[in-house]
């Protein structure tokens, strides 16, 4: 239990400082987002098998604080990175940690999965750490939406809970025509397609 002094403490926004992509990045965080204090296993995991091109155009889907879109702007130093969430605090501390890691390749709004994205055949990739509790219908959604949104051989890449993986493999399949297992983990799995 907090005491009241307490509280003040916890209302400011709590600091990581990390690496990601070879970049050394800071972001500021909040109580009620997700993975507040640190990095979580998932990010970790699927940026270690991203292959980001200098001038590709990404979509990081479900931004949060920004970990996976800002690493990848970083990336991507010619191209550019939408990165979208439906929280507002997201899109408030990922707009912040953009300013704070000076990178302004990217482009932060509110969105319900594609509905304000409104881009098609636009994105080399698009890249997700896929909540836990998303919903299969959710998901279903997404994938076609992003099947729009990509290129022609452009590449969706997700890590999900283990508990997904069948689900992703079965869907990527159904969509896009193909999967690949990159890696699975204790408890995630990094899974991809490319848009034929």
């Amino acid at each position: 239990m907090f005491l009241p002094q307490d509280i003040h403490k916890l209302k400011q926004d709590l600091s990581i400082q990390t690496r990601l992509l070879g970049h050394d990045l800071t972001f500021k965080s909040r109580w009620g987002v997700f993975s507040p204090r640190a990095i979580d296993e998932g990010t970790e995991l699927l940026t270690r098998h991203l292959e980001i091109g200098k001038a590709d155009n990404c979509l990081d889907l479900g931004c949060g604080y920004g970990a996976i879109g800002l690493a990848v702007a970083r990336a991507c130093p010619d191209g550019e990175v939408h990165m979208v969430d439906k929280d507002f605090v997201c899109i408030e501390l990922a707009n912040k940690n953009a300013k704070l890691n000076h990178i302004d390749n990217v482009y932060v709004y509110l969105s319900d999965g594609f509905l304000s994205i409104n881009k098609n055949n636009y994105f080399e990739q698009i890249i997700s750490n896929v909540p836990a509790k998303i919903g299969r219908e959710q998901l279903s959604i997404i994938l076609y939406d992003a099947f729009n949104a990509l290129k022609s051989d452009g590449k969706i890449t997700f890590v999900t809970i283990n508990g997904l993986r069948h689900f992703i493999k079965d869907n990527f399949k159904s969509v896009f025509g193909n999967y690949k297992k990159l890696k699975q983990g204790k408890k995630y799995t990094v899974a991809r397609a490319v848009k034929k």
